[in-house]
């Protein structure tokens, strides 16, 4: 080679065709190229133009240092998370997706083909064939269609429970000394009348000296969160809370054939209750770190938990709540957990939160308002250094486009990638209503969870044993006057002799075994 001659341009291992790649396209294409098992999301935009045959890739190992997924509605996030559940299934790996719109079932059917979906496919180098992936269903409390998910209070723990009342700091600690005191007396909150049934108690007249001995919780504050959970019932919340519990052990399943199981919980029913589903979604993470051993760094996931409509996880979230979600998100990547936040905008989620979000995927912002294009600057300045103009790529990329950002196998950020997203296998849309039926009843997971059981605990045993009293006749009033008025179910069920009396008798072995981890969740040895 004579000296006039330029050297032959490098070519990363893993990245085809790139020779005729730009040369800064091919800078950024380099930082994808890795060499171990990957999801493919797409293909790389530069200059207007799509490369196919620059591929952006996530390396399966690092799916368990978390990540966000945001964008502004319509910008199509729901099909990248079904997307990268489609992979990590064939992969091996399970996958939890929260549906809030209806429209994620289809993930268990396989997808129609369509000019569409052909063109995006013929654009990406994607070989594109209809397929279905192994799913389960569920819903809160059974509200919709799905297995029911249950937890019992006990398990809830009140740093939960205050965030779905929605307690300040002051009420939240008192009902975590009401928690503590149930938990001493060994007295299971298996549903919201046991809790209401201790809490009334303890603001009772024969429950002051109680009241005094678990820390000064004062009985007007006991009177409002008393007030806060009965308005609570009255909102048809009961349901949510009960046995049999939900062991979210049953997110880690695999397929026969070894692909993962992709777990979809169906919360249109339940819309209108943001406090509650949000909470419950952070229920089932927190009761996950309760349970999963230690392992470090691994091959691949052990589950990829999709937190859909995170903003909502965080609005108006107290410090000890905020504290404990930063925990979990840091802790539960050396169990093998990882967490995908899913939302409009970065601001969405607490900067210590966002701090630990390896992965990036970031569809396309809006920029109408003065707000709009505040969010805007701050979530370009949350990106590394790039080679874009991110304000306008952000602002001019398409339906199924994003700008990318993960972590490479050796842990460090790769080049930000405007990205051209592949097409989902799956069917993009809802599956007929009577099939989903039909999918819930044959799980062998619905036998199980279906029907809710009531079983005795201490509001039970306080009802039924003064029912009993009352049955067999009271003495009448002195004088031969009007017999005594009965006692209502509340005066039934804070009768404080024996009400301590049923404390002392399940005595406090069962106490010792609650522990309490993050958030003040508790679960039993299994």
């Amino acid at each position: 080679m004579s000296d006039s001659e330029a050297p032959p341009a490098v070519v990363p291992e893993g990245v085809s065709g790139a020779r005729g790649l730009p040369q800064e396209a091919l800078e950024i294409a380099s930082g994808y190229a890795f060499a171990g098992p990957a999801l493919d999301l797409g293909v790389l935009l530069w200059d207007g133009r799509c490369l196919p045959d620059a591929r952006i890739r996530i390396p399966l190992p690092v799916l368990n240092r978390h990540g966000l997924v945001a964008g502004a509605t319509g910008t199509g996030k729901t099909k990248t998370l079904q997307l990268i559940a489609e992979q990590l299934s064939v992969q091996g790996v399970p996958v939890f997706l929260a549906d809030i719109k209806g429209d994620v079932s289809g993930i268990s059917a396989p997808g129609v083909s369509n000019d569409k979906v052909l063109a995006r496919a013929q654009e990406v180098h994607q070989e594109w064939t209809p397929t279905a992936c192994p799913a389960e269903f569920y819903a809160l409390g059974g509200m919709g269609k799905g297995i029911p998910v249950r937890a019992t209070v006990t398990s809830f723990g009140p740093v939960l429970l205050s965030k779905v009342l929605q307690l300040n700091q002051t009420q939240e600690q008192s009902l975590g000394l009401i928690f503590h005191y149930a938990d001493q007396k060994g007295l299971e909150l298996f549903d919201l009348k046991d809790l209401r049934a201790v809490v009334t108690f303890l603001t009772s007249d024969e429950g002051k000296a109680e009241l005094k001995g678990i820390g000064g919780l004062s009985p007007a504050t006991a009177g409002v969160i008393l007030r806060s959970l009965s308005a609570f019932e009255a909102q048809g919340m009961s349901p949510f809370f009960g046995e049999p519990e939900f062991d979210t052990s049953e997110l880690l399943r695999t397929a026969p054939d070894g692909r993962g199981t992709v777990s979809v919980l169906e919360l249109p029913e339940v819309q209108d209750k943001p406090q509650l589903f949000s909470t419950f979604l952070m229920w089932m993470l927190a009761d996950l770190f309760h349970d999963l051993p230690e392992v470090g760094d691994i091959d691949k996931p052990k589950l990829v938990f999709f937190f859909d409509e995170a903003h909502l996880l965080f609005t108006g979230a107290s410090k000890a709540f905020l504290e404990s979600i930063t925990q979990t998100v840091r802790l539960i990547r050396s169990k093998g957990v990882g967490v995908f936040f899913v939302t409009q905008t970065p601001k969405d989620v607490p900067a210590d939160v966002l701090a630990q979000l390896g992965n990036r995927v970031q569809h396309a912002l809006r920029a109408f308002t003065p707000d709009d294009q505040k969010a805007l600057k701050a979530t370009v300045k949350t990106f590394p250094h790039s080679a874009y103009d991110l304000e306008e790529v952000l602002t001019g990329i398409g339906t199924g486009e994003a700008v990318v950002t993960v972590l490479s196998e050796k842990g460090a950020p790769t080049p930000v990638a405007a990205t051209r997203l592949r097409a989902p296998q799956s069917l993009m849309g809802p599956v007929d209503p009577a099939a989903l039926d039909r999918a819930v009843q044959a799980s062998p997971l619905y036998g199980r969870y279906a029907q809710a059981v009531d079983r005795e605990s201490a509001y039970e045993r306080l009802a039924a044993r003064d029912a009993a009293a009352a049955q067999a006749g009271r003495a009448p009033a002195k004088g031969g006057g009007r017999a005594k008025e009965e006692p209502s179910v509340v005066e039934q069920v804070v009768g404080s002799g024996i009400f301590k009396s049923l404390a002392r008798s399940m005595g406090t072995q069962i106490g010792r075994e609650i522990t309490r981890s993050l958030f003040g969740t508790a679960r039993r040895r299994r």
